[in-house]
């Protein structure tokens, strides 16, 4: 079972909507087109549309067992005293007194670009269950961090 945010199941939804309803009858068609082109021993586009349409296939299944297994929290029976999946935290590193600002997130949803880090990266990991306060120790491969947490929100 996966925990995530209704934002990141309809994402995942979307997602899945156009693979199916645009992308799967766009190569489906290039199928066609290919095995319409003769000799298909010898005819590099049509394994080029087999293999693309083997690879969305896969990729259709691998999201409709994530959605078939994901539950949406319930962001009302959540609270801050302490990090959890969809907190927004506040850290400090204290190695260069540098602010980080961070979501904690299903994998299916992450995205440092916005500022989501998953529940199972090891800063992820490490901020789990802590409260504001608390200094966490991180180890990455760039070495050792220092986290100190700010402030912890829903």
């Amino acid at each position: 079972m996966e925990y995530m945010s209704q934002e990141g199941y309809d994402k995942l939804m979307a997602e899945l909507r156009q693979m199916e309803s645009v992308e799967l009858p766009r190569v489906r068609d290039a199928i066609a087109e290919a095995r319409d082109k003769g000799d298909l021993s010898e005819n590099f586009e049509y394994h080029a549309a087999k293999r693309e349409q083997a690879r969305l296939l896969s990729r259709i299944r691998f999201k409709q067992k994530v959605l078939a297994n994901a539950r949406v929290i319930d962001m009302s029976r959540l609270n801050n005293d302490s990090v959890q999946l969809l907190s927004k935290v506040e850290i400090t590193n204290l190695n260069n007194n540098k602010k980080m600002n961070y979501t904690i997130v299903s994998p299916h949803e992450a995205d440092l670009h916005e500022g989501k880090i998953s529940i199972k990266s090891p800063i992820g990991q490490s901020l789990l269950s802590r409260k504001v306060g608390d200094i966490v120790e991180v180890r990455v491969p760039a070495g050792l961090l220092r986290l100190r947490i700010e402030s912890i929100e829903l």
